[in-house]
């Protein structure tokens, strides 16, 4: 760490480690519940947890709304001369955060990490520059990369999509972008590689073959993992799900729809979805909903931890701080396994008029209590048994008898209605006793 700091401008001075106080701490810059050492169930907090953060909306974002300026004139942009030397500025002022905060991993768009080049030879020129100084600076604090991703929605080419883009030229243009994405994610150790379709989608359809767009994608994304798996890559890749915004419809709409759309592309083996709570809401679902049906298609892989507001209805990647949320979340992730290459990325922003620099500790800070606190909830419910076990009883009449011969095939349709007839009159007014569950994940939640 000593040598981290040696010679480097201190972008957040008079802000220290981040330490792990109690619930009845005064101190705002202190965690009140993360404990990261601290043991739930059979792994510690950090490890359960594995919190990470996003380069881009933490050291890239600068206040700027449709509506109004900069309002957070960052000093690693100001003070530099050049787009490179920014960049560098940039990365410095990240792992100092990264450390102070006790975060364990971030995550990154190449173009977060290096500016964009006169050609795409200078732009690759420009990222590996910048992933040579990471891998340094991973060394020398011992944070890792939980995933890389390309950023394929900024540059105006993208307009109409990158891998769904009607013109062949921007597709290639993107394959050479999303290929040097993937080296420097294996440079810097990376856990997975994330694809989001940001303009992957379309406007109108009245301009668009959808049938085509969506072949173009599926093969995309299957020239990419066989890149990567030659050479050497052996992380998972994630498709975040997101309805709508920029583009009126996306491809990857929400979970289910990608499960269906790696099915069709026999993607399934190779990639997971990356889910983002903003976007469950655009889609018109709960967070819940979408980790518990990327279970249920064994689709699970990671998070981006964040909330959006049911009345902006729009993607505001607000700082997650409802404990109820967190622990339903965590409850849904406890259930599929937990995290192996995944983790919770905090793809969240502070608000355009928070602009002192502690601001962004204070942000990360409640939002990792809250998971903290979501975690603990969520091993206390399963651990008593008391709502898991309700949910078995609930199904046990397929546990055994004609129900357990219906679960194994063992049944034809003839069968069943031949059953249904006999049965009829005697079942389907068993109370679901929804009131009653959610009184006692109240209870939880309340640590009674």
């Amino acid at each position: 760490m000593a040598d981290f700091y040696a010679g480097k401008k201190e972008y957040f001075p008079g802000i220290g480690k981040i330490k792990y106080e109690g619930p009845k701490s005064g101190n705002a810059l202190a965690f009140k519940y993360y404990d990261p050492e601290k043991t739930v169930g059979k792994k510690k907090m950090k490890d359960h947890l594995r919190f990470a953060i996003a380069y881009w909306h933490s050291f890239c974002a600068d206040g700027t709304d449709p509506f109004g300026s900069v309002t957070h004139p960052h000093p690693w942009v100001t003070d530099a001369e050049t787009p490179m030397e920014a960049a560098e500025h940039r990365m410095d002022a990240a792992f100092e955060f990264f450390t102070k905060l006790g975060a364990n991993f971030y995550c990154f768009h190449d173009r977060d990490m290096a500016p964009e080049g006169d050609s795409p030879g200078e732009s690759e020129k420009n990222l590996f520059t910048m992933v040579a100084r990471a891998k340094k600076l991973q060394k020398a604090t011992g944070v890792k990369l939980l995933w890389g991703t390309a950023n394929l929605f900024s540059n105006p080419r993208y307009m109409n999509g990158a891998a769904t883009n009607p013109e062949f030229g921007v597709l290639a243009i993107a394959a050479g972008q999303v290929k040097s994405a993937i080296d420097a994610t294996i440079e810097l150790g990376g856990q997975g590689y994330t694809f989001w379709g940001g303009r992957e989608g379309y406007m109108s359809l009245l301009n668009t073959d959808l049938k085509r767009e969506k072949d173009h994608i599926g093969r995309f994304l299957g020239l990419a993992r066989d890149y990567a798996r030659k050479q050497g890559f052996k992380g998972a890749f994630y498709i975040e799900p997101k309805p709508m915004e920029p583009t009126k419809h996306q491809y990857d709409y929400d979970v289910e729809t990608v499960g269906l759309f790696l099915k069709t592309y026999g993607l399934e083996k190779d990639f997971r979805v990356n889910i983002e709570a903003n976007h469950a809401e655009l889609a018109g679902h709960d967070f819940f909903h979408e980790l518990e049906t990327a279970a249920a298609l064994g689709l699970f892989g990671s998070v981006d931890a964040n909330r959006g507001d049911f009345i902006t209805g729009w993607d505001t990647d607000q700082f997650p701080f409802s404990y109820y949320e967190t622990a339903l979340a965590m409850y849904a992730i406890l259930k599929a396994g937990g995290f192996t290459t995944g983790g919770l990325n905090f793809d969240a922003k502070i608000r355009r008029n928070s602009v002192d620099p502690s601001d962004l500790f204070l942000a990360h800070i409640g939002g990792m209590d809250a998971f903290a606190v979501g975690l603990e909830i969520a091993n206390r419910v399963i651990k008593d048994g008391v709502i898991p076990g309700f949910v078995k009883k609930r199904y046990a009449s397929f546990g055994s008898g004609d129900g357990a011969k219906y679960e194994k095939g063992q049944l034809s349709f003839a069968d069943l209605a031949k059953i249904g007839g006999v049965k009829y009159g005697k079942a389907g007014v068993t109370s679901g006793k929804q009131e009653y569950l959610e009184n006692v994940f109240n209870q939880y939640l309340l640590g009674l």
